[in-house]
Parts: structure tokens; C-alpha cells; sequence
């Protein structure tokens, strides 16, 4: 761990949330990452018997992800742009042969496509050309803003926007396990990586189609999952 980065906060009864603290925290299934932070602020704010508290996220995960949130409080939300721009690492699950407008299981499948002709030999190809530096499409049910209004608002009403390809970089993807139609994965990538948007490329190269069922990010520069705590735990913690 760099000595130069907050450490995280595992004692929560001498930490001091005003001055700053880092905390890792495992955000639940259906959750928004700003529900876990609005969750913990005001836990704080009443545990301290106060009106106002600096509390963020760095990196938001969509609701039908888990996994690694780094909630930072007091000064440290200064650094939140220093989390955000560190590698990520994610494991999940694709499923071939349909495709979502969300590219994930938010949404009904749109298109069903074949999967009988997917090789072994097939998809290490696709993965090796989806690994490296690369330009992708963000999806259009993503929080990125048109005009100050983010995509998602405008596709859930079926107003397709034209956005452009964003460089990314993807250091590491291996497939783990595959069970026709679901392949596991394990992905490190750089800040700003769609991970939903690999998976419905990882379907379309394959000439079929494809959409994330499952995702949760294990790692955020040198910190893991390992070291964070369960919502519901830390929420007691700060209570008691």
C-alpha cells in the first residue's frame, strides 16, 4: 500500500470523520453508490450530533453491481479524483446470445442471436483484440451528460444519443469459466472502462450478441474487497 494515500479506517470508534477518514465498503445488489453514501452520511451526522459533513464516493458502481466502494469523509473527499484515476479490477458474467438496450440485465433482452458457433478458439481471439488500449462505445444507459443531462434519462424515454468512442485501456481480461451461454471473467482496467459495454462487444465480435449478468469490482488501485466492510456492519457499527 503507498504510505503517501489515507489509510483505510478500520476503527470506527476512534476515527475522526470531520478531520477525514477512508472507508472501503462492499455496496449491496440494487443499491446506488449514492445510496450507500447518503446511507453512511447520515449515520455519521447523527452519531456526531451535527448538521453537515463532506462524505463522496470515488468511482460510482451501477446498482445491478457490487463490490468495492472507497467512501471518503472530511478533507479526504479532496482526493477523490486520485482514487478515481487508479486501475479497477472486476469479475462477472456475459451471457451470449441476446442483447440488451442497457447492455446488462436492467433491461429485457432486445435481440436473440445464435451461439452455436462460438469456438473456444473464437473467443480467445475476441478477447485478446478487446484487451489493450482500445477506443470504446460508452452505453447509452450510462450517467454521462449530453448537454447536462445524462444519457440514461434520454434512453429510458428511447431518445438515442450520438456519442463518440473514448480511449480506454485494458491491462488484463481472462475468461475463467465458460458454460454455454455464460462466460465468467476477470478484467483490470483503467478509469472510465464500461465493463457492460466490453460485454456487448465481447458478444458482437463473436457475431452473436451479448450483455453483462453479473459484476462486482474486487479492487481499486491497492485496495480490495477483502479489506472492506458489509453495509449493514459498518451501518451498526456506526450506530452502536
Amino acid at each position: 500500500m503507498d504510505v503517501s494515500l489515507p489509510q483505510p479506517t478500520h476503527d470506527i470508534d476512534s476515527a475522526d470523520f470531520l478531520a477525514g477518514t477512508v472507508l472501503l465498503v462492499n455496496k449491496p445488489l440494487t443499491w446506488t453508490s449514492f445510496d450507500v453514501v447518503n446511507k453512511i452520511r447520515h449515520r455519521i451526522k447523527k452519531r456526531l450530533d451535527i448538521r453537515k459533513i463532506k462524505v463522496g464516493h470515488a468511482g460510482t458502481l451501477d446498482p445491478l453491481a457490487t463490490g468495492l466502494l472507497i467512501i471518503c469523509t472530511g478533507k479526504f473527499t479532496k482526493r477523490i479524483d486520485e482514487f478515481q484515476g487508479m486501475e479497477k479490477e472486476y469479475t462477472g458474467t456475459i451471457k451470449l446470445g441476446a442483447s440488451t438496450p442497457s447492455y446488462d440485465a436492467e433491461t429485457e433482452p432486445d435481440h436473440i442471436f445464435p451461439t452455436e458457433h462460438i469456438t473456444p478458439e473464437k473467443m480467445e481471439a475476441v478477447r485478446a483484440s478487446l484487451t489493450g488500449d482500445i477506443a470504446q462505445l460508452p452505453p447509452m444507459f450510462s450517467a454521462i451528460k449530453v448537454d447536462g443531462q445524462p444519457l440514461y434519462k434520454r434512453a429510458r424515454k428511447g431518445i438515442m444519443i450520438e456519442v463518440k468512442p473514448r480511449p480506454v485501456s485494458i491491462y488484463q481480461f481472462d475468461l475463467t469459466r465458460t458454460e454455454m451461454p455464460e462466460v465468467d471473467f476477470l478484467i483490470k482496467c483503467s478509469k472510465g472502462t464500461y465493463i457492460r459495454s466490453i460485454a456487448h462487444d465481447f458478444g458482437k465480435e463473436l457475431e452473436s450478441g451479448g450483455h453483462l449478468t453479473a459484476l462486482c469490482r474486487t479492487k481499486i488501485g491497492a485496495f480490495s474487497i477483502e479489506k472492506a466492510w458489509d453495509l449493514e456492519e459498518l451501518i451498526e457499527k456506526l450506530e452502536s
